[in-house]
């Protein structure tokens, strides 16, 4: 099985490709970044190059499924708009390849990974490097990513984005 996974954001969204062959342990990251733009770049030009990027990485690694991060509470409406937008980029790119979504909340990401939802960022990068014993920790937006593919495989507590059903562990 293979899952996109994706940590939106405007100027910075982390993805990852992480694959879970059956009869196999462990998890390996295919593939794993973060899709920067410019801070002067206008939203809609932004959210192009998230979409588009994010096309060429589904067309390079071929996932089955998709695993993003849900909306999280924020203190400013603006900010919750556009990290909804950057998100509906990213689903936009998956859902038109035919590929199924999967929503997790933040906290229940950090659970998985970590074992506890308050967990920070150094916390979540670090358990990332060393549950698929990279030689590197990744930065914290590709860690996220990654953390959110986990997840997926780990939960039984994903919402698919098109049906409004829960899904169980993969």
């Amino acid at each position: 099985m293979k899952i996109l996974s994706i940590d939106p954001g405007l100027r910075k969204t982390g993805f990852a490709v992480i694959e879970k062959k059956e009869k196999q342990d462990g998890v390996k990251a295919l593939t794993f970044g973060v899709i920067r733009n410019q801070q002067k770049a206008l939203q809609s030009s932004c959210l192009v190059n998230i979409r588009n990027e994010l096309n060429l990485v589904i067309e390079k690694y071929k996932p089955e499924e998709c695993a993003v991060e849900s909306v999280i509470y924020v203190q400013s409406y603006k900010t919750a708009i556009t990290m909804g937008a950057a998100r509906a980029a990213a689903i936009i790119a998956a859902t038109h390849h035919g590929i199924p979504v999967y929503e997790y909340a933040p906290k229940r990401i950090k659970q998985a990974v970590v074992g506890k939802g308050a967990a920070k960022k150094e916390q979540v990068a670090f358990m990332i490097r060393a549950l698929l014993s990279l030689e590197e920790t990744p930065t914290s937006d590709a860690a996220d990513a990654i953390a959110v593919g986990l997840a997926h495989l780990y939960t039984a507590e994903g919402v698919n984005i098109s049906t409004g059903n829960k899904t169980g562990p993969i």
